[in-house]
This record gives structure tokens, C-alpha cells and sequence, in this order.
């Protein structure tokens, strides 16, 4: 038994060696979301504290993230939500895909999916209340409404599964 701890231990040590890269891609207020939409304040706070560190190149990893594996799970779920929604790239996306990712992002604050409750167990101010989810889904549904509106979208189009590829 003592020489499994010796070798968790060891093997503990030897990962701290391995860091993560904390480098956010640069900065593009022209591309963001609550800048090009032109969020009100305090809708765009609620959003910048809840959504903002998992979804857009403004990252802030926490003291934690110094300790593997903990900041390999980080890296990794930064990237994975980045690559489902990424506010900082925003006009990045054509305006279906707008759509339907501001559809998808309404409907996961709302349902209570979005925080994930990881990040709410030590980000305790990303909490949103019951009137808070629904300003935030009620600000992305608006938005998505006009998206749809002035490229002439329809809900099929926004709601449509995308097709599997066998």
C-alpha cells in the first residue's frame, strides 16, 4: 500500500510539469456579441459573469487551474465550450447559425442547463436567479427573433437537427 501512495505521489509531482496554455486569443470588440448587439448593461453583466469565461476568448483561469489534472479538465471544457458558442467571435457566424445557437443558448439558461453546475460550485456570482435566467433567455430569443427576421430565417431552419453523416 505505501508504495502505491509513493507512486500517486510521484506520479502526482510529474504532472505539475505539464501546464496548461492560459493565452486568450486576442481581443475583437468589432466581433463580440453584447458590443455588435449593443447588450443593455445589465443584461451584458449577467451574461459577461455567467457565460463569458467558458463562452468567448475572455477567459480568466482561476488560481486552481495551476494544479493538473484540474486545469486539463479546465483547457478542455474552455475549448469545447468555445467551439459551441463563442460570444468573442459572434459576427464570425453566418446569421442561420446565429440563430440557432442563440436559440440553443436561450433554451439551456432557461432550462437551468446553462451555468453548468460545475463551474457554479466555485463561481458562486454566475449563479442567476429565476428572473435572471429568464431576462438572459428572454434577451437571446429576442435577438434570435430579430436574426431570423432580417435574413428572413424560418423556425424550421433554426430548429433543424443538422443531419448525420453515416
Amino acid at each position: 500500500m505505501k508504495k502505491i501512495l509513493v507512486v500517486l505521489l510521484v506520479a502526482f509531482i510529474i504532472i505539475q510539469f505539464f501546464r496548461i496554455d492560459k493565452t486568450n486569443p486576442a481581443p475583437t470588440p468589432q466581433m463580440d456579441f453584447l458590443t455588435i448587439k449593443n447588450t443593455p448593461e445589465s443584461t451584458a453583466k449577467l451574461i459577461k459573469t455567467s457565460c463569458y469565461d467558458c463562452h468567448s476568448n475572455e477567459s480568466v483561469y482561476p488560481w486552481y487551474s495551476n494544479i493538473q489534472p484540474v486545469g486539463w479538465f479546465l483547457v478542455n471544457h474552455i475549448k469545447d465550450g468555445r467551439k459551441a458558442l463563442n460570444f468573442s467571435n459572434f459576427a464570425t457566424y453566418e446569421p442561420l447559425q446565429q440563430a440557432k445557437k442563440l436559440n440553443r443558448a436561450a433554451h439551456e439558461v432557461s432550462d437551468g442547463g446553462m451555468p453548468i453546475e460545475s463551474y457554479l460550485l466555485i463561481h458562486d456570482n454566475a449563479k442567476l436567479s429565476d428572473a435572471q435566467k429568464k431576462e438572459v433567455a428572454d434577451y437571446f430569443t429576442k435577438i434570435k427573433t430579430e436574426i431570423m427576421q432580417a435574413h428572413q430565417l424560418t423556425d424550421d431552419q433554426v430548429n433543424a437537427r443538422p443531419q448525420n453523416k453515416d
